[in-house]
């Protein structure tokens, strides 16, 4: 049903970065745009929606007026089992996402980066080759600007752009040019009826309307890839990567530990310990952005420099500061499962005073165990309820694991069992929504009370 002026009419749900791009984009693409947020929209976002004469309203839904749209912009936040969402499904209103209604109004080239972990690195370092290489390069999804802010007001030639499973549950027509898959181990289970094939069939479909000039990074050695590579097909052209060469592999370490990449556009190797990011998950992170760099034609001298002087991202592995006793504190908020955790014991090579908690979903820690077993000296617990954590660790380890509910209580916990020459690492394995807005909010206020510990 169409309104008065014959304006199709855009609801969008959510008042984040995300809704307030695609309800800006829809305002310049002549939609009648409301915008709604069931809880307080954060007064940066309203500000702006008001000053773009944009109608919206927060701390609840106007249902009928929202039932009566002929487009919904969903925030990946919904889930769609929400009693409006399922309301708007049964009357059969198109529910799309922000990147899906944003890549209908460009024919930019789209660089999209998916996986478990190792997302926003690798969507951070194709960027700054690209900006390296000095071009015009927009940077979106999960960091950045949202694509559908930039698409309406900063438009690029091409975009880089993570992006979550629950991204990619709204995208239809959307196409990726080139495509990077890092690994899929279990996350957000409690959105897929805890069933991994579901959370598998999200993460691929990155691949959809993929065609034979496109292409599609992938980490070789990951099982469930694997397995899933073995069910479907895709017209792109594919680009492996993994550790050890195999006949098809794309990049991979040669025996004077060098990254090697062979690509039809492109080809250079690089010695690993030229690259600026340490660590097995990181070099993977850095095939998959040279991979990338080797297919946009740039400069190889440029790759090199790019992965040679990137600065790494806040909230991963983020060293806060070490101590006059030699306590070193790491932040490593963005871990929200226990893969993320996993690369993050991997890498530390002190023994650790682990924090481990927070919104869990569905998470199984057997997976770091045995790295917890052989590196950690003690747990802190920090979430509102910690008995998933306490009753795991306290049966499968001799380990004290301590149970906290504030983020000074953790810290202040951590700071009497570190002793001098040992790391202390936040690397939750959980999602930060208990006790924090975000896991950007977690890492900033760990980082706060950490100096704050040492400033007294």
């Amino acid at each position: 049903m169409q309104n008065q002026d014959n304006r199709r009419r855009l609801v969008v749900l959510g008042g984040g970065e995300s809704g307030t791009g695609a309800a800006i984009l829809g305002k310049d693409k002549g939609w009648d745009v409301f915008l709604s947020d069931a809880g307080t929209i954060p007064a940066r976002y309203a500000d702006t929606l008001r000053a773009e004469g944009i109608e919206f309203e927060q701390g609840g839904h106007s249902t009928e007026r929202i039932l009566g749209a002929d487009l919904v912009v969903k925030s990946p936040g919904i889930p769609l089992t929400a009693p409006l969402i399922v309301a708007l499904r049964e009357k059969n209103v198109p529910i799309i996402s922000e990147i899906e209604f944003a890549g209908r109004y460009t024919d930019a080239k789209m660089v999209c980066i998916t996986g478990s972990n190792g997302k926003t690195t690798t969507t951070s370092l194709i960027y700054h080759i690209l900006r390296h290489a000095g071009i015009d390069a927009g940077l979106a999804g999960n960091i950045g600007n949202s694509l559908a802010l930039q698409v309406a007001r900063d438009p690029h030639p091409i975009y880089v752009i993570e992006l979550s499973s629950l991204q990619l549950d709204n995208m239809y027509d959307f196409k990726a040019n080139i495509a990077v898959l890092l690994n899929i181990t279990p996350d957000h289970l409690d959105r897929y009826d805890y069933k991994m094939q579901n959370y598998v069939n999200a993460k691929f479909r990155i691949l959809q309307n993929m065609q034979p000039t496109d292409a599609f990074i992938y980490w070789q050695d990951d099982p469930v890839v694997s397995a899933q590579l073995r069910r479907i097909s895709t017209e792109a052209a594919i680009y492996p990567f993994a550790e050890h060469r195999e006949e098809d592999t794309a990049a991979y370490i040669d025996a004077e530990d060098n990254m090697i990449i062979n690509t039809p556009v492109s080809s250079m190797s690089m010695p690993c310990a030229d690259l600026a990011l340490h660590g097995l998950h990181n070099l993977y992170n850095s095939m998959a952005a040279a991979l990338s760099g080797c297919l946009l034609d740039i400069r190889r001298d440029d790759i090199r420099e790019a992965l040679s002087d990137f600065a790494g991202v806040e909230h991963r592995l983020e060293a806060v500061l070490t101590s006059a006793d030699d306590v070193e504190w790491i932040n490593d908020s963005k871990a929200t499962n226990v893969n993320s955790c996993y690369y993050a014991l991997q890498s530390m090579t002190r023994p650790t005073v682990l924090i481990l908690g927070g919104k869990d979903k569905g998470n199984d820690y057997t997976e770091i165990l045995p790295l917890v077993r052989e590196k950690v000296t003690a747990i802190v617990a920090m979430g509102k309820d910690n008995a998933k954590i306490l009753d795991f660790f306290g049966s499968h380890t001799d380990l004290p694991v301590y149970d906290t509910h504030s983020l000074d209580e953790a810290v202040a916990r951590c700071r009497r069992s570190a002793a001098p020459g040992q790391t202390v690492l936040l690397s939750p394995c959980c999602a930060s929504f208990d006790l924090f807005t975000s896991y950007e909010d977690r890492g900033r206020r760990f980082k706060d009370a950490v100096r704050a510990l040492y400033s007294e």
